[in-house]
């Protein structure tokens, strides 16, 4: 176990929204999976979009786009939900597509700007330094802490 945890070190699924990269630490990923029916949950935040059956799971799954305030756009074959493992509750995320699993050393983040205002629950951790492009790194528990205190899976 403390072999596999010491492999994942430094290692991020990159995905896109927009035109724009993001990272997950790859120890939170446990599937990533094509879009697939979404059914909806009533009286929800926005951004929840309903949950997924997933091998006889129930599996909540919020829309990564309407986190950030951006607009919806129609589902497509490239629009992936990566399922993340939140402490034994899986909960999904549709983002636009998925990039690939890259490692990226500590000496190429930076800490995310900090603005005035800003609120205490920020999701970003840090921000990757690449010649391409930049990668937003995201903080799963604090990216869904909006949420998850709203939806729940339920027990198989």
């Amino acid at each position: 176990m403390a072999e596999a945890i010491e492999t994942q070190k430094g290692k991020y699924l990159t995905f896109e929204i927009e035109n724009d990269a993001y990272g997950l630490e790859i120890k939170h990923v446990d599937d990533i999976i094509g879009i697939q029916d979404i059914t909806h949950v009533p009286l929800q935040p926005e951004c929840v979009q309903g949950v997924i059956n997933l091998r006889g799971k129930i599996v909540p799954t919020m829309d990564v786009r309407l986190r950030f305030g951006k607009p919806i756009r129609e589902y497509d074959d490239r629009t992936c939900i990566v399922v993340l493992d939140m402490n034994g509750t899986p909960v999904g995320i549709v983002v636009d597509r998925v990039l690939e699993v890259t490692q990226i050393d500590k000496a190429y983040i930076s800490n995310p700007p900090v603005y005035e205002n800003e609120k205490e629950d920020k999701f970003i951790s840090g921000i990757a330094k690449f010649a391409e492009k930049p990668v937003i790194l995201l903080d799963c528990v604090k990216l869904l802490s909006h949420s998850s205190s709203e939806f729940s899976a339920t027990p198989e």
